[in-house]
């Protein structure tokens, strides 16, 4: 059986009560657990570029974080393209066989009794405890017909547990290695301890995660910890992040660095000390976003720009449900508004990747544009990949497209049902969600234009009118609502 961790240079108390050695594990054998549960392809969007990915950190054994998106630059090795159906669908059995995410938790407690924590441990662990007769401490052992003692399953699965005094903190501590996050994740069993704790006059002063986690555990500990206060859960990921350390006290007994302790961040920064990233649009200052658009080059260009206005939208929309969620009066809709805003959340972010996806895809153009031109076979070989370039390019554009038409569904219900003093909030959404559409609309058409398969030049043309035709359609409805809560006022 997996045994949890030991806290570096404690000491056990006589009336420690667990018989099992626990086994120490490293810091770094904590981050490969939880790092390898990241590139689960069943918790990403199932498309093309994810099984390409994935299948190349598998082959390469590295430990990357698939939340930050499917779009990925063009620049990796051809290996990654050259996948055949089969392939891919051996990766992704692969990728739902890979170990549970698992983490190591040491909750202090008010107390100095070792014998108290350990009955915390046992009230929670999955194994539970042994049965006593008449249900006293002191009572007999029961075993069963094997001579085994029959025990008392506690209430969180997938989890072992026992507590100990620590000389250095001055008081007892439970630690709780929990073997599958999915089953029971922090936040649960960070409940279950309190409750635990709570029902024998303990209180837990203080939580702290061993090694590093992924910021999905985080994400799921902050929202759960946000409707527990009827509180909108669409807000972003960062302020996400802070309800959970503060709810769960993981900066009490020392700063929390999410640097440090997430997974996601620590390989972003390994990899930025490895290798020098271009830094992307999304991470400027919007005065610096600005002034690199008046430079005299092609990128960021109008699909950027376009792409950014969608995201401005979503934005908006997010905003208007979030307040509308905040509103005097309106607790009981606290949750209508908070899924609106999650909506809202998921749809800005993605909308920021394509803002920087747009620069990949001239990125890629560029590359084609100049390979070798020398001879026939490099000839063909650069005017196949000007082509493909091409069509990614006029593809690129023609996706936020669809994802800026979203903006509209939020920004109408929010001029609809949300707080009416917001109602000019949600109508700048729906303009910028129209600029948005009619903005990429031109860029595919520009590039679409460059196709020579002009069948499929004609299928993205057509497809991007008819988004444009729509989106006029979505904004002017939404203006009629927001001019009618204009004209009559709002209290």
């Amino acid at each position: 059986m997996h045994k949890v961790g030991r806290i570096p240079n404690s000491k056990v108390t006589n009336d420690q009560r667990d018989t099992e050695k626990p086994r120490k594990r490293s810091t770094m054998n904590i981050l490969q657990e939880n790092a390898i549960i990241q590139v689960r392809w069943s918790e990403q969007k199932t498309d093309d570029w994810t099984f390409f990915f994935t299948k190349y950190l598998l082959k390469r054994k590295k430990y990357v974080s698939l939340q930050q998106d499917t779009t990925f630059s063009f620049e990796r090795p051809n290996e990654i393209f050259n996948m055949t159906t089969e392939e891919r669908n051996v990766t992704s059995a692969s990728c739902h066989d890979m170990e549970p995410h698992k983490a190591t938790i040491n909750f202090h407690l008010n107390t100095t009794s070792a014998r108290s924590a350990n009955a915390i441990a046992g009230d929670v662990r999955e194994a539970g405890r042994p049965m006593r007769e008449g249900n006293l401490p002191t009572g007999a052992i029961i075993y069963d017909d094997l001579g085994q003692p029959m025990m008392k399953p506690g209430t969180l699965k997938c989890t072992e547990a026992f507590g100990r005094y620590i000389d250095e903190c001055g008081i007892a501590v439970l630690t709780m290695d929990i073997t599958d996050l999915d089953v029971t994740p922090i936040h649960k069993a960070f409940d279950e301890v309190c409750r635990s704790a709570q029902n024998r006059g303990i209180r837990v002063v203080g939580t702290e995660i061993v090694g590093a986690v992924a910021k999905k555990t985080l994400i799921e500990a902050g929202k759960h910890f946000l409707e527990k206060q009827h509180r909108s859960i669409g807000i972003p990921e960062d302020d996400i992040i802070k309800i959970a350390i503060k709810s769960m006290g993981l900066d009490i007994l020392k700063p929390f660095n999410i640097r440090k302790q997430v997974i996601e961040y620590l390989l972003e920064d390994e990899k930025g000390e490895n290798e020098k990233a271009p830094q992307k649009l999304v991470d400027l200052t919007v005065k610096a976003f600005t002034e690199d658009t008046t430079r005299e080059r092609p990128a960021p260009s109008g699909g950027t720009i376009a792409a950014y206005m969608g995201t401005l939208a979503a934005a908006l929309g997010t905003m208007v449900a979030n307040l509308s969620s905040a509103k005097f009066g309106w607790d009981e809709r606290w949750q209508e508004f908070s899924d609106w805003a999650a909506m809202g959340q998921d749809l800005t972010t993605h909308l920021l990747r394509l803002t920087d996806e747009d620069a990949i895809a001239y990125n890629r153009l560029k590359a084609a544009i100049g390979m070798p031109n020398v001879n026939e076979q490099e000839k063909a070989l650069r005017a196949e990949a000007i082509q493909k370039a091409t069509l990614y390019a006029a593809q690129v554009p023609l996706r936020t497209m669809k994802a800026a038409m979203q903006a509209f569904i939020i920004c109408k219900a929010m001029a609809k049902e949300g707080n009416s003093a917001n109602a000019s909030d949600a109508g700048i959404g729906a303009l910028a969600a129209r600029a948005a559409v009619i903005g990429a609309g031109l860029k595919v058409k520009i590039n679409a234009a460059q196709l020579k398969d002009r069948s499929k030049a004609k299928e993205l043309i057509t497809e991007a009118q008819d988004l444009i035709n729509r989106s006029d359609l979505h904004e002017t409805e939404i203006m009629d609502i927001v001019n009618d809560k204009l004209t009559t006022g709002y209290h």
